[in-house]
């Protein structure tokens, strides 16, 4: 189904659980929580993501974006266990896991419209007005949601 091997389905299925959870920690907490319940699931299913890809990967950058993943997801869930960042960690934090978030979706929107409906996909080149579009949109998002989460917490620090 959709061309895609069982290992292929192993990444879609295994980081598939983080979208939802990341767009439900987004509207509720205004950025993904790391240190609750959700932001565990979301961890377990961005690392089954972002390893299994190097096994699935058929472009260069795919990998670039797995790497990055990883490096990020780590920064994310480490750097408030490093006391010496101070205030910053909050920053590097919420910035290093909606970047996570974004690195999930450019590729998951890209996959999708290139795929579905099957054998009549909604995209069939690389340079496609939609794909461009959407990819261009997630830049936007993320741009937006990334300030709008910084002047957040800058006011959220003033307050306390």
């Amino acid at each position: 189904m959709f061309g895609i091997t069982p290992l292929g389905w192993l990444h879609t299925l295994g980081s598939l659980p983080a979208i939802p959870l990341a767009i439900y920690m987004f509207v509720r907490h205004g950025r993904i929580t790391p240190r609750n319940a959700l932001g565990k699931a979301y961890f377990i299913s961005m690392l089954i993501g972002a390893t299994t890809v190097f096994l699935v990967a058929h472009q260069p950058v795919s990998y670039g974006i797995g790497i990055a993943t990883l490096l990020l997801l780590v920064t994310g869930y480490g750097i408030a266990h490093l006391t010496y960042v101070g205030r910053a960690a909050v920053y590097i934090e919420t910035v290093s896991l909606s970047l996570t978030a974004f690195l999930l979706m450019v590729p998951t929107v890209s996959e999708t419209l290139r795929r579905v409906p099957e054998g009549h996909p909604f995209v069939t080149d690389l340079k496609s007005p939609l794909l461009l579009g959407s990819q261009g949109a997630l830049l936007v998002i993320l741009i937006i949601g990334v300030t709008a989460q910084i002047m957040f917490l800058r006011q959220k620090s003033k307050s306390v």
